[in-house]
């Protein structure tokens, strides 16, 4: 019955908003508010990918030639978080804005979102409409859940939120296996051609807080726990990980991979250390690529092996969000740790964080996109692609 009563609501949402976009557009966005993307500009970029294949936990995606050749230039994943897209119709459009504007310029070959990005009172309208602002992009994308979202990890209305997006022909998400925690674990292989693949992405569905049953299912000492702390992957979703890459290795010899989730491991609080209250200095443990630290690491405090595991598969870096005003990338033991950058403006960030104690110009502000290049050969190159260039 859920795909039955989902498919329902979709369609009157759908119908629904057609009917109101009239009235938007005749009082120039002063009624029917909730069709919040009119008014942001969101041309056409487009994209040179193609599904390749499709499994039930995987998608399998190329860029093409205009022969029909496979194109094995460098794959360009533009990566964001935190959008915090609220009932604030002035932050709403400049947020969005923002985006569009990235896209147009950076013209990535995939979009991924870890989390966190809409959390209006509407979500279910809201959903729908974002994947159609999407659509209009003609990006292929992809979400990891955030911790914000939903607060349980299997309830109907966080399926919904999925279900919405994933039914937009350019969004790569999947629910993957039902036996696994929550919603969205599933791969997308980026391939060279159709025995050669370049990148393996791992998404991960990183929960909201730690609650039962886990504690006691996981057995997690209570000496190292707290109830209230952020959530953290669960060691069924690192077996089913560590399976699913072993099983390409067996298909296609060496395997690169790339991990992206919303909540950080507890592997981040490794980089830097705090010397005063929000103050911190870097720990000597790790090499800094780029960015800082002005909060600690929202992380929860119990480590379920997930870096462990990464060394053994050979993974090459993790992607977070979570933390606003955390926006930096090290190589620690081997790994890129890599914070996306925040891209909202709805939410705290280096004017208001910590009582309005940093009060920063916009023109500092490090709202944006964390750009990952991928060759050929599975290497990769990141940079930040600020915001504030916009101004």
């Amino acid at each position: 019955m859920k795909p039955v009563r989902t498919f329902l609501q979709q369609n009157a949402i759908k119908f629904w908003i057609n009917v109101e976009k009239p009235f938007y557009n005749l009082s120039k966005g002063k009624l029917a508010k909730n069709i919040f993307l009119k008014s942001v500009e969101h041309p056409y970029v487009g994209s040179k990918v193609k599904i390749v294949k499709e499994t039930d936990n995987a998608t399998y995606i190329a860029k093409f030639n205009d022969d029909g050749t496979f194109d094995t230039s460098d794959f360009k994943i533009m990566t964001g978080t935190d959008m915090h897209l609220y009932d604030v119709p002035e932050d709403v459009n400049k947020t969005l804005q923002m985006f569009a504007n990235q896209v147009r310029d950076e013209k990535p070959d995939l979009i991924i979102f870890t989390g966190d990005v809409l959390l209006t009172k509407f979500q279910h309208i809201d959903t729908i409409q974002f994947a159609q602002f999407m659509e209009d992009l003609g990006v292929y994308w992809a979400y990891a859940f955030g911790n914000h979202e939903a607060r349980e990890e299997k309830e109907y209305f966080k399926y919904f939120i999925f279900k919405g997006f994933c039914d937009a022909p350019h969004c790569l998400s999947k629910f993957g296996d039902p036996e696994l925690f929550g919603f969205g674990n599933y791969l997308i292989n980026i391939m060279n051609s159709e025995t050669e693949l370049r990148q393996s992405l791992v998404l991960f569905d990183s929960g909201r807080d730690t609650c039962e049953p886990h504690v006691t299912n996981d057995k997690i000492p209570q000496e190292v726990i707290d109830l209230e702390a952020y959530d953290y992957i669960k060691p069924s979703q690192i077996a089913w990980y560590e399976n699913e890459i072993a099983a390409l290795k067996k298909e296609y010899g060496k395997v690169d991979s790339m991990l992206y989730m919303h909540i950080p491991i507890p592997e981040y609080c490794e980089v830097f250390d705090e010397v005063a209250k929000n103050t911190f200095a870097p720990s000597g443990k790790a090499e800094i690529l780029y960015g800082d630290q002005f909060e600690n690491v929202g992380c929860c405090k119990y480590n379920s092996g997930l870096f462990d595991a990464m060394k053994r598969a050979g993974s090459q870096a993790i992607f977070s969000g979570h933390d606003h005003v955390n926006y930096w990338a090290a190589k620690y033991d081997g790994i890129l740790l890599v914070y996306n950058q925040c891209g909202g403006y709805g939410c705290y960030n280096m004017y208001d964080y910590d009582n309005y104690r940093f009060k920063w110009p916009e023109k500092d502000w490090p709202q944006g996109y964390t750009i990952t290049n991928i060759k050929k050969d599975g290497s990769i190159e990141l940079r930040q692609s600020f915001n504030a260039k916009y101004l």
